[in-house]
């Protein structure tokens, strides 16, 4: 009976219940769904494995280990909120046959996430490491603007027109 309820309270601790959550927010059911099913598209493969690093408030830089891969080999696709890198080594012919290869070259799909208003820009490659600039762009009409509150009557909420300078200095 005690394992049981142990075990009950273990299932508790791992099902969450974001309703609450839900009821106040708007706008990121995406997230909690993503939270909620469990979905990690890049748990299983870490290869190749990456960075994520923070420049500033509104930049980020993903830099990815792809040593063996020729900048042609590589394709960066970015598209509804994701960032999708794939990798293809092509035969290399020309130095025999290996005896031992432990640098991997095998080919790779690397998918990142990516949140709204967030745009991926330049990419660079060098000694090995693939970088890619991300950047949160937020729309002008997405930014916060001030509302100016009016009194109780429509009368005085009116706009009122500019006045001429030059007719009061006469």
């Amino acid at each position: 009976m005690l394992r049981s309820l142990l075990m009950e309270g273990l299932d508790m601790r791992t099902n969450f219940d974001f309703t609450p959550f839900r009821r106040s927010t708007v706008g990121f059911d995406r997230l909690f769904d993503l939270l909620e099913t469990g979905q990690r598209a890049d748990t299983a493969d870490s290869y190749p494995p990456f960075d994520i690093i923070r420049d500033d408030e509104d930049s980020y830089r993903i830099t990815l280990a792809v040593a063996g891969f020729r900048p042609e080999e590589i394709e960066i696709v970015a598209q509804q909120n994701q960032l999708i890198v794939t990798g293809s080594k092509a035969e290399d012919k020309e130095h025999g046959a290996y005896l031992h290869r432990g640098i991997a070259a095998r080919p790779f799909e690397r998918r990142f996430q990516l949140a709204d208003f967030i745009e991926a820009g330049n990419a660079r490659f060098e000694h090995g490491l693939l970088s890619i600039e991300l950047k949160r762009v937020v729309p002008e009409a997405m930014k916060p603007r001030k509302i100016e509150i009016g009194t109780g009557s429509p009368a005085n909420d009116q706009i009122e027109a500019p006045r001429d300078e030059n007719r009061h200095a006469a």
